[in-house]
């Protein structure tokens, strides 16, 4: 118990890192340089051991006690919820609120688009995480992070805890929007594992 507590507050920590790089993402007239500085928040993450589901379920596959892993993952999962709203609600009340226009309309890009569409564009993104975290792991080199999320974010590719930050500030929550959540979430972990399960 006392184990996953600490994954829970750390997996807090993780989704509030996102809140703050999507706050940053968002305060910034340059897409290309927003992108660069989201990655600060996945960067804080690893640097400091935090749970970020994104960064945790690619290890799934070589895990050999899965149903316990499987377990941490979905703690991870709620933590970065909690992080992320906490996130959102902060920035909502202070002088930077502004920005809550360009989540909504960043959330109805999302909600306009098809499952399918979402699935794919997840799973992309899930790969691209996979290769910016399990390479700063294996080389140290934090240029693979900012990279990856880069590319995701100037893709339009689908992040489920940077849209759990999303739509909290736009206040977008729906029953549609849980579903999509999910399906990013899917096709994130699908992403997440395909390389490690090509290379086991």
């Amino acid at each position: 118990m006392k184990e996953t507590g600490n994954i829970f507050c750390r997996a807090v920590m993780a989704g509030l890192g996102i809140a703050m790089g999507g706050i940053v993402y968002l305060s910034v007239e340059n897409q290309v340089i927003g992108a660069f500085l989201f990655a600060i928040g996945l960067y804080a993450i690893v640097l400091n051991g935090l749970f970020l589901y994104t960064g945790k379920v690619g290890y799934l596959v070589v895990e050999k006690k899965k149903k316990e892993y499987l377990l941490i993952l979905l703690v991870t999962w709620l933590g970065n919820l909690v992080g992320t709203a906490l996130g959102a609600f902060g920035a909502s009340n202070t002088r930077i609120s502004g920005i809550v226009s360009k989540a909504e309309s960043i959330c109805a890009v999302k909600m306009g688009d098809n499952p399918l569409s979402i699935f794919i564009l997840a799973v992309f993104c899930g790969i691209l995480m996979y290769i910016a975290v399990d390479g700063y792991k294996e080389k140290g080199n934090p240029v693979i992070l900012f990279l990856g999320v880069s590319v995701f974010i100037l893709s339009g590719f689908e992040h489920c805890i940077a849209n759990m930050f999303y739509f909290s500030l736009a206040g977008a929550w729906s029953v549609k929007a849980i579903v999509y959540l999910l399906i990013m979430t899917i096709g994130n972990s699908i992403g997440g594992i395909l390389i490690p399960f090509v290379k086991k």
